[in-house]
């Protein structure tokens, strides 16, 4: 009888050992493409439009200003598509909730409920965490794409929020929310603005940021994150090391409603106001600015940082044309190109980290 020998030791020098280094670990990066992205958007913009103030504390504040609400929707959008899904319903939870709001403040001679604003901020809080928990139920138990299931639902709920809306106060715009008691408070903790340099700055922006940390730190420093990766790269396998593959999967279409309630509120308090049309598109939207950022269609690789970087770069395009006087016709030519661009340059660099 023969006896096994233990293998030698791994040293620190042991040449089976893969090293990899610092350009690897930043090729690796999701958001690479789209901080380089950023940078030469930027430095373009302000090259052409520099008579135009483009590089101004008032157009940088215009800038973050409208990145803010796709920013804060991305970020989310980003996790979800990490585990491997999509969510489409997002656009049409803006408006169903800042209806919702709207709807229930508004005083009964006008068809409304005459709550206060708190209140009915809470319950519309309630209704989108139910939609997302409902479109998560019907993923996990269907095994439907979540591209359809969530197709249906922005229709579905698109419907209701203008078909209630138009029975309950026979209108499709609700406004005079600052007249609502609950409204100051409100207002200073959702469309407060500080003044910099000259540019007026959304507290938006603030709640953009928050999201992308606490986003950033669940992804890297949790083992929820451990589980999103996993759910995206390979559900089946994730499943077998005891993965709860489908609470995260419910848990992430709650979070990404969670972001269009906080995008209704934002803009109803902003505005003093909602539509039922509110939101319409920003689906498609939040979605490109995640892909621009880094995340994978298929799943399993992206990050919050680089969503951000995407809707930024996304409102940057936008205020640069408006700036230089560029008819906006062209916007949705650039963004088209920028997205294919974005996968191509992605996938490039994501080969290159592979190989090095």
């Amino acid at each position: 009888m023969t006896t096994g020998t233990a293998p030698p030791p791994v040293t620190e020098h042991d040449e089976r050992l893969r090293k990899v280094g610092r350009l690897s670990r930043l090729l690796s990066r999701p958001e690479l493409g789209a901080v380089v992205g950023a940078v030469l958007v930027y430095l373009f913009f302000a090259v052409i439009a520099f008579d135009n103030n483009f590089v101004s504390w008032g157009s940088l504040s215009s800038i973050l200003n409208a990145a803010a609400p796709l920013g804060i929707l991305s970020a989310a959008v980003a996790m979800l598509m990490i585990a491997g899904e999509f969510d489409l319903s997002i656009g049409s939870i803006v408006g169903f909730a800042g209806m919702t709001i709207m709807v229930l403040v508004t005083s009964p001679d006008q068809g409304g409920f005459g709550w206060t604003l708190w209140p009915a901020i809470l319950v519309a809080l309630v209704f989108a965490l139910a939609i997302g928990w409902f479109n998560g139920i019907l993923v996990v138990t269907t095994k439907l794409p979540s591209f359809i299931v969530t197709l249906g639902t922005l229709f579905i709920f698109r419907g209701l929020t203008i078909a209630l809306t138009r029975t309950i106060t026979n209108r499709t715009q609700l406004g005079g929310l600052d007249e609502v008691s609950g409204y100051d408070l409100a207002q200073k903790v959702f469309a407060s603005s500080i003044t910099i340099g000259g540019g007026r700055f959304s507290i938006a922006i603030l709640w953009w940021v928050l999201l992308v940390v606490v986003s950033t730190w669940v992804l890297l420093k949790m083992t929820w994150g451990n589980w999103i990766f996993g759910v995206g790269g390979d559900p089946n396998a994730a499943r077998n090391v005891g993965v709860p593959v489908d609470k995260v999967r419910i848990a992430l279409f709650m979070t990404t409603a969670f972001s269009a309630w906080l995008v209704a509120v934002i803009q109803a308090v902003q505005f003093t106001g909602a539509d039922t049309l509110r939101g319409t598109g920003q689906e498609f939207q939040a979605i490109i600015a995640a892909v621009v950022g880094g995340t994978l269609l298929t799943g399993g690789y992206g990050s919050a940082v680089g969503a951000a970087f995407g809707a930024f770069i996304f409102a940057m395009v936008k205020q640069g044309i408006r700036i230089t006087g560029v008819d906006g016709d062209w916007f949705q030519v650039f963004v088209g190109a920028v997205l294919v661009i974005a996968v191509i340059f992605n996938n490039y660099i994501r080969q290159k980290a592979v190989k090095k």
